[in-house]
């Protein structure tokens, strides 16, 4: 009887260690951000937003706070809605970026002529500025998402130009590689190819960057299931899947998943169903917790 009782409780013991993946999710168009159990799909906590604040990035930080990008400015708050720090830029600016690329360490990209990429402290102080001339002055067709590599380039998907560029920590254009379709976001794999998320048409392209060449293309087509309506942003896990951001904010068809997951293979391994709560869904944070 004794030995059942612990074995029950060690049992306890290891299923409430067991760390259940979140999502932290926003978008333009949709009024708030807020954290996703994945296996249910049920909203556990929501931050309102104002029409002025759209959300085109959103990121959880080592310490639990919450780091979002609006049009005007970035903030940081915490869980309680509390404002740590809130970074706000021009008129003829916007915020597409908020990033942590490192602990105690924040990364903004802001649309503007010309661009700049601020680097701010623990404080929400800039520590850093690195600027580059996209050529349009259009501050909606610029960018979405810059992406800070551990080599501490910066890779910026431009748009209105479908190329990628790699620029070092002082601003100077390392690579600058062409894209068939319009880039928004770039994650990196293990091999440090070069994961581009794409809207129009939408799909997900994997360049090798020292060769130039295309290892992968995904494309509506290739999935087991579901259409790509704009693929906003991407996260690849360690096991080779793919967790994508759907938006369907230029779409007439609202009933395809906001957020899917897919394998090496193209095939879809979770998704979230149509729901009218959660749409415009263009940025995903993943994270775990107990």
């Amino acid at each position: 009887m004794k030995k059942g009782y612990v074995y029950l409780m060690l049992l306890f013991t290891c299923s409430a260690c067991v760390k259940k993946e979140k999502l932290l999710i926003g978008g333009a168009g949709w009024p708030q951000i807020a954290i996703l159990d994945k296996a249910s799909g049920k909203i556990e906590w929501s931050h309102p937003l104002t029409q002025e604040e759209e959300c085109n990035d959103v990121e959880m930080t080592p310490q639990g706070e919450i780091l979002y990008a609006y049009k005007g400015g970035a903030r940081l708050i915490t869980r309680k809605h509390q404002v740590v720090w809130d970074y706000r830029v021009g008129e003829t600016e916007a915020v597409y970026t908020a990033a942590c690329p490192e602990p105690g360490r924040y990364l903004l990209a802001v649309a503007g002529t010309p661009m700049r990429i601020v680097e701010l402290d623990g404080k929400g102080r800039p520590v850093k500025e690195v600027t580059y001339r996209t050529v349009t002055p259009d501050k909606t067709v610029q960018f979405r998402h810059v992406l800070k590599t551990p080599q501490q380039t910066y890779l910026i998907p431009l748009m209105h130009k479908h190329k990628i560029v790699e620029l070092d920590e002082d601003g100077k254009v390392l690579r600058s590689i062409y894209s068939e379709s319009e880039p928004l976001a770039v994650a990196l794999t293990e091999e440090e190819n070069w994961l581009v998320a794409s809207g129009d048409p939408p799909g997900i392209t994997e360049i090798q960057p020292k060769t130039r060449n295309i290892v992968k293309k995904t494309e509506t087509k290739d999935l087991s299931y579901g259409s790509l309506l704009y693929v906003g942003e991407i996260i690849r896990y360690p096991n080779g899947n793919t967790l994508i951001a759907n938006w369907d904010g230029l779409s007439n068809e609202k009933t395809q998943p906001a957020l899917l997951e897919i394998d090496p293979d193209n095939k879809v391994v979770w998704r979230l169903p149509y729901t009218p709560e959660v749409s415009n869904i263009s940025t995903v944070h993943s994270f775990f917790a107990r």
